[in-house]
């Protein structure tokens, strides 16, 4: 089902620049809850782009993201006609980056990449490619900065290192609204002969 929704969302996210990154239907109770993640859709850049910082979706863009997601689905008719509660919010610092579009998010950022052979190493994302992952590992006690070039099918996951130090980087000012936008916008649906107990 989530390929199915994924599909019914992905024109109508596409016209605020969004794309769905997940969805998830799973019973809560008595009743269904589809959790959306929605995300900046980094397929429109120009391809010689590939260091510009892209700001998280602010709590006002999940919002009107829940409003076309909600929209979306009573027009597809993907979800029947049993209630439902529906959460959108964006991935979050917290989700685990996985393939180009993750990573792209996260230029500018310090995260700990792990490759598929298990090593492991934290750098920031300076660039970042179809095919490649460009980062700078810092400066240690004894060592310089080191610039590695990775091939993205290297990559097994990378995980967002939150730091609050770095003033001069717009992007850290924002970690908070991104960690708040994960705090779910809900809107409760019911059909039009809802189940017993539950009301319009």
């Amino acid at each position: 089902m989530s390929e199915d929704i994924a599909g019914a969302l992905a024109t109508p996210l596409a016209g605020r620049g969004l794309v769905c990154v997940d969805a998830t239907a799973g019973p809560a109770g008595p009743h269904r809850v589809l959790r959306v993640l929605v995300d900046r859709d980094v397929q429109a850049l120009d391809p010689s782009d590939t260091t510009s910082r892209i700001a998280p979706l602010t709590l006002d863009e999940v919002a009107e993201a829940t409003g076309i997601v909600g929209q979306a689905l009573d027009d597809s008719g993907l979800m029947g006609e049993r209630p439902y509660t529906l959460e959108v919010s964006s991935p979050g610092v917290g989700r685990p980056l996985t393939g180009y579009a993750a990573f792209r998010r996260n230029v500018g950022r310090l995260v700990t990449v792990t490759l598929t052979t298990g090593e492991s190493a934290t750098a920031r994302v300076q660039a970042v490619t179809p095919d490649d992952l460009r980062v700078e590992v810092p400066a240690g006690r004894k060592t310089p900065a080191q610039q590695r070039t990775i091939p993205l099918q290297r990559v097994r996951s990378g995980a967002v290192q939150v730091e609050f130090s770095r003033a001069d980087d717009p992007a850290d000012a924002d970690v908070q609204d991104s960690q708040d936008s994960q705090e779910e916008e809900e809107w409760s649906h019911s059909s039009s002969a809802p189940a017993a107990g539950e009301k319009d």
